[in-house]
C-alpha cells in the first residue's frame, strides 16, 4: 500500500460502527493486521469492522455479481478477519454510496460474500435491506456462561448464529470473549451468539457477541436471526400461516424492525449515520506498515 493519503469515513448503524474505506478500483491492499490496527479504538480510528467500498467488477470475489450489483461490500471484522455479511454494515454502506452521489434514493443491490442484497433507501432516511432467507440447521447446540447453560437455536443468515432465550440479559456476562458453544464442531469457523429476552408481544431485547469483534452495540444479521428464532418459538412461521411476521428488536445501540415474509425473505429496517470523514495520516500509515513488515 502506498503511503499517500487514503480517504476514510466513520459511520454507524444503531451504534454498530465502521471504518469506511472507499476504493472503487480495488487498488488498496488491506492485510488483516492493518485492518485490525485501523479498527483499534485506542491506536487507530476505531470500529466494529471495516467497510471496503469496491466496484464489483474490480474484485475477484464479486465479479460474478457485477451485472446486477455495481458495488461490493468487502467487509472485515475488527480483528481483520473476513466475514460473509454484516446487516448494519450494508445499511451504512448504502448510505455512504448515496451520500457520495454514487446511487440515488430508491432501490439498489449491494454485492456481499453472502450474496447480492437488495436495499431500499427511503425518503425519511430509513434503510431497508432484504437479508435473504434464514437457514435453520437441525444441529442442537448449547451456550454456556458463568455456570449457566441454555439451548440455542441454530440460524444462518449468510453467517452463523446461535440464539439463546434467557431470563435476564445480564446472564450473558461481559461478552468480552466468545461464549462456549457445545458441540464446537457445529461452528468450525466460529459463531455470533445472541442472548434474548422478551419485552412484549413481538418485541424482544438482545445482546450479542460477534465473532472477531466481541460484544457490539448492534448486529443486523443477529437481529434477523433473533426474530426468526422468536417466530419459530412463538409458533408464527410465515410459511405456515401465509402472513408476514414482524418483530421489534431492541439492541444496546437502538432498535431494528425485522419482517419475515411467507416466501422466507427477511427484511431489516433501521437508520444509518455518517459521523465523520478525513484522510489517514501518511506518517501513521507508514509506521503501521513498518510494524507489519517487522512482525
Amino acid at each position: 500500500m502506498s503511503t499517500s493519503q487514503i480517504a476514510f469515513l466513520k459511520g454507524h448503524g444503531t451504534e454498530n460502527d465502521f471504518v469506511i474505506v472507499p476504493d472503487p478500483d480495488n487498488a488498496l491492499t488491506l492485510p488483516a493486521a492493518l485492518v485490525a490496527r485501523l479498527c483499534d479504538r485506542r491506536a487507530g480510528i476505531g470500529g466494529d469492522g471495516l467497510l471496503h467500498v469496491v466496484r464489483s467488477a474490480a474484485h475477484p470475489e464479486a465479479r460474478s455479481m457485477a451485472d446486477g450489483a455495481e458495488w461490493f461490500m468487502d467487509y472485515r471484522n475488527a480483528d481483520g478477519s473476513i466475514a460473509e455479511m454484516c446487516g448494519n454494515g450494508v445499511r451504512v454502506f448504502a448510505h455512504y454510496l448515496q451520500r457520495a452521489g454514487l446511487v440515488e434514493e430508491g432501490d439498489l443491490t449491494v454485492a456481499t460474500r453472502g450474496g447480492p442484497k437488495r436495499v431500499h433507501l427511503a425518503k425519511n432516511g430509513e434503510i431497508t435491506v432484504s437479508m435473504g432467507r434464514a437457514q435453520l440447521p437441525e444441529a442442537s447446540v448449547t451456550v454456556s456462561v458463568g455456570g449457566r447453560s441454555w439451548p440455542a437455536r441454530n440460524v444462518n443468515m449468510g453467517n452463523p448464529h446461535a440464539v439463546a432465550f434467557v431470563d435476564d440479559l445480564d446472564h450473558a456476562g461481559d461478552l468480552l470473549t466468545a461464549p462456549p458453544i457445545s458441540p464446537e464442531a457445529v461452528y468450525p469457523e466460529g459463531v455470533n451468539v445472541e442472548f434474548v429476552v422478551d419485552r412484549g408481544p413481538r418485541h424482544v431485547g438482545m445482546r450479542v457477541h460477534e465473532r472477531g469483534s466481541g460484544e457490539t452495540r448492534s448486529c443486523g444479521t443477529g437481529a434477523c436471526a433473533v426474530a426468526v428464532a422468536a417466530a419459530r418459538r412463538d409458533g408464527a412461521d410465515p410459511a405456515g400461516t401465509g402472513l408476514p411476521v414482524t418483530y421489534r428488536v431492541d439492541l444496546p445501540g437502538g432498535t431494528l424492525v425485522i419482517t419475515e415474509h411467507p416466501d422466507g425473505a427477511v427484511d431489516m429496517t433501521g437508520p444509518a449515520v455518517i459521523v465523520a470523514e478525513g484522510v489517514i495520516d501518511p506518517a501513521w500509515l507508514e509506521t503501521a506498515q513498518e510494524r507489519l513488515a517487522s512482525s
